[in-house]
């Protein structure tokens, strides 16, 4: 496991998800309830921004290694599900919006694993469609983390995080069904 700059990052994210659950277990006199909304809110847009730079240093800094490749979207998909794990605690999502996400990305890393084992890894690369799943949960769980009624007088975060968050979840479908497809002839050729 090299151990660089760019990996330190991704493992700094990951040892983010449980402080992002713990803030909501401290008692109310040490954090009023909106603080606490604001703190996990905070340190989910953090570890949002350390996904990017972690990316863009191990390509500036050429330390790019198959364990960060690994990493990286297994802290991905960690902080995604420890974000909606709070939620669901919360009330904030759905019970089957999440349960949508989480199983789509256990499925699709198996099928994804299963692919590079018949070599085709490549063809389960991530598609447009998926960005777009990505980046409307990314906008969605700190919207729905901050829960706030009225964010700088211009959006409703509660509103605006469940709609964004059912965005994902039918684009997460739609992202599922995509990969599944270009699977499928390499899953007829195996037996």
């Amino acid at each position: 496991m090299p151990l660089n700059v760019p990996n330190l990052i991704t493992l700094s994210r990951i040892i983010l998800i449980p402080l992002i659950i713990a803030i909501f277990y401290v008692p109310d006199d040490w954090l009023s309830f909106s603080g606490k909304n604001m703190t996990a809110t905070a340190i989910f847009i953090f570890a949002a921004v350390t996904d990017w730079l972690d990316g863009y240093l191990a390509r500036k800094l050429n330390q790019m290694s198959a364990f960060g490749a690994f990493l990286d979207p297994v802290a991905d998909k960690l902080i995604v599900v420890g974000a909606l794990l709070v939620l669901l605690y919360l009330r904030r999502v759905e019970m089957l919006v999440a349960l949508i996400i989480v199983g789509r990305e256990i499925a699709i890393s198996a099928l994804r694993e299963w692919m590079a084992k018949v070599g085709q890894a490549k063809s389960v690369a991530v598609a447009f469609i998926g960005k777009l799943k990505t980046l409307s949960q990314m906008i969605a769980i700190p919207l729905l983390l901050l829960d706030n009624d009225d964010l700088l007088g211009l959006v409703d975060c509660s509103v605006l995080g469940t709609i964004l968050i059912n965005v994902a979840a039918v684009l997460t479908v739609v992202s599922m069904l995509y990969y599944l497809r270009k699977a499928l002839p390499y899953a007829s050729a195996r037996g």
